[in-house]
């Protein structure tokens, strides 16, 4: 199943990049984190980006990992991910002319409501890996360089422990919807952003159960790929897009996204206050 799911992301992925020629008038490739994807968040940015500016833009929906690879590769002009120490090199590196931050949400700890590992109440996500561990109930894992896995990695590294191996720890190689519905079906828990789990909310036999975590803060920053180390890319699109992402237009719609159907808004948009 997990070989299967990764076979089609890289499909889905191919035929998105054959879709955006690299020729005059091109469409801005934007690589951007699978959560802000799948919540339908890009959907809203899509439409006003392209209604106030007239440009076109090209929407590559992959893991952290895989974003900031596109950008590296020169195969995408912008880049909207949340794994900040993988985007501090990438911008060490050279690859990355600017760096803006955009919005947060948090990650949280799902499970089933009968909370068999006895999560709920745990004071840290740390604390409810370890009861995870401990019981072994079964944890379904992205698997896949993200933003969120490389979360998952470094609570694990944190307790010390590796989990890969072990027979209830269940590594899906796939996005974080495709990882909520495996956990959901077999009575599994996860890592996953609150944005994503309240966009599927009523797809899912799952439950919040650990949440406010500082360590489980969640940075999404726009990143704008270089044209020294890439010179083909839309430089121009990129910066046009990552300014719209920071002004009150895009604030505004990151900010009230979601708020009508959950009571509350997917993401916080934070630009404005942090002066970007």
């Amino acid at each position: 199943m997990a070989r299967w799911l990764t076979l089609l992301a890289g499909l889905l992925l191919v035929t998105a990049l054959a879709g955006a020629c690299r020729g005059g008038g091109q469409a801005i490739i934007l690589a951007t984190t699978t959560s802000v994807y799948d919540t339908g968040l890009m959907d809203a940015i899509v439409l006003a980006f392209e209604e106030a500016t007239g440009l076109r833009l090209k929407v590559v929906p992959v893991g952290s990992g895989q974003a900031l690879r596109l950008g590296r590769e020169g195969q995408a002009d912008v880049l909207l991910v949340h794994s900040p120490e993988a985007e501090a090199r990438f911008m060490a590196e050279g690859y990355g002319r600017e760096r803006r931050l955009v919005m947060v949400n948090y990650f949280v700890v799902v499970g089933p409501a009968d909370d068999p590992a006895g999560v709920r109440g745990a004071a840290s996500a740390q604390e409810a890996f370890q009861r995870i561990a401990r019981s072994g109930a079964p944890f379904y894992s992205r698997a896949d360089g993200s933003g969120t896995h490389e979360r998952e990695r470094a609570i694990w590294a944190r307790l010390g422990l590796d989990p890969t191996g072990q027979p209830w720890y269940h590594e899906v190689g796939a996005g974080q919807a495709q990882t909520l519905l495996a956990a959901s079906e077999q009575r599994g828990y996860a890592l996953t952003d609150k944005g994503t789990y309240l966009g599927l909310s009523r797809r899912l036999a799952l439950t919040v159960l650990v949440e406010g975590d500082p360590f489980l803060r969640n940075e999404y920053h726009v990143i704008t790929v270089d044209p020294a180390r890439s010179p083909h890319v839309n430089a121009a699109g990129a910066a046009a897009l990552a300014d719209f992402l920071v002004s009150p237009q895009g604030q505004r719609i990151i900010g009230s996204f979601g708020v009508r159907e959950f009571g509350e808004p997917l993401f916080q948009p934070v630009a404005l206050a942090a002066g970007r």
